[in-house]
């Protein structure tokens, strides 16, 4: 029998962790919804000015936050994939070339809903349906993935968070499964314009040194496989 934490149930709404995360969840989950939804976002002229900022609104800087996680880990023929904090993912990346099953787990309802009603239409066969949830709850069960992907949100959330998460990816990975995250790097050029945005824009943007998210990682008991620098971010594959 696996000795994982949490080995025989799934966290519930109910669990210790859960009212304690909540009303950050909700800040970030709201953000989001806004930007799905294609509503504006009213920014004081000082922010607008911002080289950052122009890049956000022409969509230039898409392209730089973007961390490609099937250059470090992509996923194979009929594994079972869980993308937390998926975001409309199967629409966007190429899930059908892979061959892979997704599943998907998201705070955005807007964004599951928009998942959830095309996603099988795309490929009733690969597409396995999105819970929405946060990341410290998942609501899988033990051993269930062969990969999980993790982008795009570590930085809205403190490293205390990121402990439980990590505890939770490790339960519902396959032995020997990959985890599949992203870390905002703080000492890169752009990383405390685009916290500044990302706050304004409404989800306060943690920036935490490389060093001691891997010794959270190592606390958790993941040990770094890979790992790739972006512009923004750092793209890394752990493997419990």
């Amino acid at each position: 029998m696996s000795n994982k934490p949490f080995q025989n149930r799934l966290f519930t709404s109910s669990t210790p962790h859960s009212e304690k995360w909540q009303q950050r969840v909700a800040q970030v989950a709201y953000r989001f919804n806004r930007q799905y939804q294609g509503q504006s976002f009213e920014l004081p002229a000082e922010v607008q000015a911002m080289p950052i900022y122009r890049e956000w609104a022409s969509g230039i800087l898409t392209g730089k936050i973007v961390s490609p996680f099937w250059e470090v880990a992509q996923p194979q023929k009929n594994q079972h994939c869980l993308d937390i904090g998926c975001g409309v993912s199967f629409l966007i990346y190429p899930w059908r070339d892979w061959q892979a099953f997704f599943y998907g787990q998201e705070i955005s309802n807007v964004a599951r809903d928009t998942l959830n009603s095309r996603g099988s239409q795309l490929n009733s066969k690969l597409f396995k349906g999105v819970e929405l949830g946060s990341a410290h709850e998942l609501n899988y069960s033990l051993d269930q993935f062969d990969l999980a992907i993790a982008t795009g949100f570590s930085c809205y959330f403190p490293l205390e968070y990121w402990s439980v998460v990590l505890m939770e990816v490790q339960r519902v990975l396959k032995p020997g499964g990959q985890f599949v995250f992203d870390i905002l790097n703080p000492e890169q050029p752009l990383a405390e314009d685009w916290a500044v945005l990302e706050t304004y824009l409404g989800a306060e943007v943690f920036l935490e040194p490389l060093v001691e998210w891997e010794k959270t990682i190592k606390a958790a008991g993941g040990k770094v496989i890979t790992r790739q620098s972006g512009e923004l971010f750092e793209l890394y594959k752990v493997r419990f």
